[in-house]
């Protein structure tokens, strides 16, 4: 998540160079056969261009609208999860009969919230992380805290070797971690140590991050419509490749109002406009593209990291435990 005011033009001007590069042979192209090799029945009619640049202006709108919503409702999801731990932190801490219960409660969350990231920052064939200009831009600007530091070490000081051996043997992770936090208060119940109401609470609260964890999971595991995504991008690239044969006429009528060393040659001023509102159509789609999937790792993506370290310094000292990870720092403005 960027933390800065905003992005710098060069961050962008950088980000989008590759594509860039394209437009300009897209549009030099045009120019020269018409200016230089006279084949002045290449230029298109300038109507083309109006009703195609329609047509994706919507579809590219519906597109970052929709990719938007998806970013949001991670933020949401997220807030939430915070907001049930902070609130099973204080259960933990104040029903159970015996300190050494809350201490095991709390720091088994911990791991299911660690868990649940390094679940969620693997990659997915559809997502954009590992594109040349993401790629490029996170090895220059930030770095993923979960590709830094394996699962198993960041589990080490939270569980127990027999708990971690169980998480690590196992698919469903996130799952069994839950699944033993249920299996301790029942524990705790048939021992008397927790009463019947706040037993049934504590159940309750698991459900709750149960239901917050298939939320999260829905996000990463069902993309956005892959048909609207490709039709997209076709839309947006027919837009670029025909926009110049669109623009060489129309420039080429000023030459009758112009004189000096512009006389004659006003076709080439076809290539810098069309590069221009063509990089607006596909900046746009690659902005879109880098906020649809919210846990992939990206500059954009929901700060996981930084929520769950923040919560376990928060739970942590509530246990009164005085050797607490240290505060998150961003990465040139960006946390993760």
């Amino acid at each position: 998540m960027k933390i800065a005011k905003s992005y710098t033009l060069a961050e962008f001007l950088a980000w989008t160079r590759r594509k860039t590069y394209i437009l300009l042979v897209l549009a030099a192209v045009p120019a020269t056969l018409y200016q230089v090799f006279g084949l002045t029945w290449i230029a298109a009619p300038w109507s083309v261009a109006v009703l195609l640049g329609t047509a994706t202006s919507f579809i590219v709108g519906f597109k970052n609208a929709q990719t938007y919503q998806r970013t949001v409702e991670a933020q949401q999801v997220w807030s939430s999860i915070v907001g049930t731990s902070r609130y099973w932190g204080l259960i933990c801490r104040m029903f159970p009969t015996t300190g050494g219960s809350s201490q095991l409660l709390i720091h088994r969350h911990l791991a299911w919230l660690t868990v649940l990231r390094h679940q969620l920052r693997q990659g997915r064939v559809w997502e954009s992380a590992n594109s040349r200009a993401n790629a490029e831009y996170r090895a220059w600007h930030f770095r993923v805290p979960e590709h830094d530091t394996p699962l198993d070490t960041e589990l080490a000081p939270l569980l127990g070797e027999t708990e971690r051996l169980r998480v690590a043997s196992t698919g469903h992770k996130g799952l069994l971690l839950l699944n033993l936090q249920s299996e301790t208060l029942r524990e705790l119940y048939a021992r008397q140590e927790l009463a019947v109401l706040h037993h049934t609470e504590l159940q309750k609260t698991i459900k709750e991050l149960l239901d917050q964890q298939s939320r999260v999971e829905r996000l990463k595991n069902f993309p956005y419509p892959r048909q609207y995504a490709t039709i997209n991008t076709l839309f947006v690239w027919c837009f670029a490749a025909l926009l110049p044969f669109c623009l060489v006429r129309e420039f080429d009528r000023l030459n009758d109002s112009v004189s000096g060393l512009l006389a004659g040659h006003m076709v080439w001023l076809s290539v810098p406009f069309s590069v221009l509102v063509a990089w607006m159509y596909l900046s746009l789609d690659q902005v879109g593209e880098s906020t649809e999937n919210p846990f992939e790792g990206g500059a954009n993506d929901v700060p996981m990291a930084h929520l769950c370290q923040g919560i376990e310094r928060e739970l942590r000292s509530l246990l009164g435990e005085s050797d607490l990870p240290p505060p998150p720092t961003p990465d040139n403005q960006i946390l993760l």
